[in-house]
């Protein structure tokens, strides 16, 4: 059985193009590009991936926007049935306006947009997307993000720690992020949502392989490749 991976593009999406090639580098399959007004996905899918970019020119607040895109009707379905959902940089803020991850993603502390390649460590390594990590394992990763800043209340915080769903933390202060967490699993483990960017750190020639894993993980735990 082939993976099947589709990303969806939405108006102001740039890293839709990276989030393919790495998913295709990785797989060996092509995934299918969705239009954010589509109204369905394909009947059989392994993995749904939400890139990064500037949705709606971030107009109103990032992420609110392609929310309510016709496409996000059936990306909440499949979630909900287990389809695993990774959403990188806008996509994360997307996934928490839709519901689907908890907190909110709010302007950087410092209000200073964050382009750099930042280390990052792996809090859990047992979920479908970290398996190939292990453990407080440090990782560099690139951010490019204005509104990177996780935010919500203590018990939303408590309850992310004590369920082993924080994915990954910053090493180093970064935008101001509660506990410097970095990425967030939902309850099921199906949907990660994660600022620092794994789809640039999958090849030696862009500076580094330590997001390779992430994508490794997700097909051999899908389709046993």
């Amino acid at each position: 059985m082939s993976f099947r991976a589709a990303y969806v593009t939405f108006p102001g999406s740039n890293c839709d193009r990276d989030m393919a090639m790495a998913l295709e580098k990785v797989s060996g399959v092509a995934p299918t590009r969705i239009w954010h007004g589509d109204s369905e996905l394909p009947d059989r899918l392994d993995l749904i991936a939400l890139p990064g970019g500037f949705s709606y020119g971030d107009y109103l607040r990032s992420g609110a926007m392609a929310a309510h895109s016709p496409i996000m009707r059936a990306v909440k379905e499949a979630a909900g049935r287990g389809v695993p959902v990774l959403g990188v940089c806008n996509g994360f803020q997307v996934l928490t306006e839709a519901g689907l991850l908890p907190g909110a993603l709010m302007r950087n502390a410092g209000q200073t947009f964050i382009c750099r390649t930042v280390p990052l460590r792996v809090e859990n390594s047992q979920s479908l997307y970290t398996a190939g990590y292990e453990a407080g394992q440090v990782i560099r990763i690139p951010v490019a993000h204005h509104d990177g800043n996780y935010f919500a209340d203590e018990d939303t915080l408590d309850r992310l720690e004590g369920e082993g769903r924080v994915a990954f933390r910053y090493v180093d202060t970064c935008n101001g992020s509660r506990r410097d967490i970095a990425g967030v699993l939902n309850e099921a483990g199906n949907v990660l949502g994660m600022m620092p960017h794994p789809e640039r750190a999958i090849e030696e020639d862009h500076g580094g392989t330590d997001g390779r894993a992430l994508f490794e993980s997700a097909v051999r735990g899908l389709v046993g490749a």
